[in-house]
């Protein structure tokens, strides 16, 4: 058993415990992160006259050559040790003797370990929000495209009013926008440095904190040092956004689903982003949009785990906390394959405009439409509204639909119809007659296709972390 502690024990730790205890079979995904911390803290122990300059080179070429051994497979990450941070330690002390002992001066596990994990967040936040981009991009390709692909829109699953594809999917990229939005939010409030916080109360040794901070690229070290160890809100937060934007791949993916159908037809998945029947030869199945919707509730899970575990845990570290990262790392992993396999997914899929638009044109859709062109010829809407009600009811008898009737039926209803109807209620006047920003009219949604080539043209994080390297700099 390989450990960092052990001075004040009399009896060796049961292997179960031990291995009950250990961490290092998932907190090696910290390695980078580690190495790079301890680096820093060294480079900070030498500036402030705590280890010499020769100390502090043997210790940073040390943990340079244990990170290059480790990339290039020369040396394995040591997993009868109790976690990331003793096979660091361990493996330098071997490597470099008693100088490698001092690098844990002033440091804590419990600090070590929060650097290392807001570290490793904070990349990933970033990853995740390039990931977006790559999604937006591909969803605004698509709307470009389909600015007069007509199809209905529903509300409670059923046929409302016609819309265009642009439209639809104009929807899915605010969402996955406003997820963007949070990210940056996420990133900006978590950039701030818990080393130098010890295990819950600071160190006597003069620490240039602030120094710390800034060689890590932070905006600056936390403030107290109790919450800089019990801290794990900006992991909830960051499990939080990674939900909201699953949930939004969810409703996405059942849309798909549906589209998919036989009974809808809308769509046509590609190959590649498909699968067949064992049974059945006739099946292609959409189980990519299937497993995404499914994962969602995995990335749930973690969110509620890692609530349940910190909700009542007492200040400061806790062994719980321990408990933040297995089901954490998988739902980022989980979060960044699904986007990254949705966005091939609907760049591949096929658009069946034929069956859209006599979807739409078989649903009612543009009842709404014939009830206001009433309006227009004088009729109070609540009259209209009532005239086209029955209407609807003649065409569900006839098995036919509004724009399919004679002049004289339409008249047997309410004398106000006239030729003009039928332009009227065609699916592009019933569309393109919808003039207010965010209505699916064409010319409104060309202006809203070009705001978001301009939104995507910028990079909060990347402009963030620009406008932080120049002002440390």
């Amino acid at each position: 058993m390989a450990q960092l502690w052990g001075g004040r024990f009399t009896k060796q730790t049961d292997q179960l415990v031990f291995d009950f205890n250990a961490s290092i079979t998932f907190d090696k995904r910290l390695f980078h992160e580690d190495v790079t911390g301890s680096i820093v803290h060294a480079t900070m122990l030498a500036k402030q006259g705590i280890l010499t300059e020769e100390e502090r080179k043997s210790i940073v070429e040390g943990l340079t050559g244990i990170l290059e051994d480790v990339d290039d497979g020369t040396l394995a990450i040591d997993e009868s040790q109790e976690d990331i941070h003793s096979f660091v330690e361990a493996t330098l002390i071997d490597r470099i003797g008693d100088a490698g002992k001092k690098l844990h001066t002033g440091r804590s596990r419990n600090d070590q370990v929060a650097l290392d994990m807001r570290l490793y967040t904070r990349a990933r936040v970033a990853e995740i929000d390039g990931l977006l981009k790559k999604l937006l991009e591909a969803i605004l390709d698509t709307m470009k495209n389909n600015l007069d692909t007509y199809m209905p829109g529903f509300t409670h699953l059923q046929k409302a009013q016609p819309i265009t594809l642009a439209h639809h999917y104009g929807a899915y990229f605010e969402m996955f926008k406003r997820d963007r939005q949070r990210l940056t939010d996420i990133y900006k409030r978590m950039n701030y440095c818990p080393l130098g916080a010890g295990a819950l109360a600071g160190t006597t040794y003069p620490l240039d904190r602030e120094y710390t901070a800034r060689l890590l690229r932070f905006e600056g070290p936390t403030l107290n040092s109790i919450d800089s160890v019990a801290d794990r809100d900006y992991l909830i937060e960051f499990l939080s956004a990674l939900s909201t934007i699953m949930m939004h791949l969810s409703r996405f993916s059942e849309e798909i689903i549906i589209w998919n159908s036989n009974e809808y037809q809308f769509v046509e998945l590609d190959d590649a982003y498909s699968t067949g029947s064992s049974i059945m030869p006739q099946k292609k199945n959409p189980d990519i949009a299937e497993l995404v919707r499914g994962k969602t509730g995995r990335v749930y899970g973690a969110l509620m785990a890692l609530l349940t575990t910190m909700k009542g845990l007492p200040l400061a570290y806790n062994k719980d906390m321990q408990e933040d990262k297995e089901m954490a790392f998988d739902a980022m992993d989980t979060a960044a394959d699904c986007i990254t396999l949705f966005t091939g997914m609907i760049q591949t899929m096929k658009f069946r405009k034929d069956r859209m638009a006599k979807s739409a044109m078989n649903g009612f859709t543009n009842a709404t439409d014939a009830a206001d062109y009433l309006v227009g010829k004088g009729v109070p809407f609540r009259d209209a509204h009532g005239i086209i009600g029955r209407l609807v009811l003649y065409c569900i008898e006839k098995d036919t639909s509004i724009d399919a009737l004679s002049l004289e039926e339409l008249r047997s209803i309410s004398d106000k119809f006239d030729e003009d109807i039928y332009e009227a209620i065609s699916l592009k006047t019933c569309v393109e007659k919808r003039l207010i920003i965010g209505a699916p009219g064409e010319k409104m949604m060309k202006q809203v296709i070009e705001k978001n080539k301009e939104y995507l043209k910028n990079d909060a994080i990347e402009e963030y972390q620009q406008s932080l390297e120049d002002r440390l700099s």
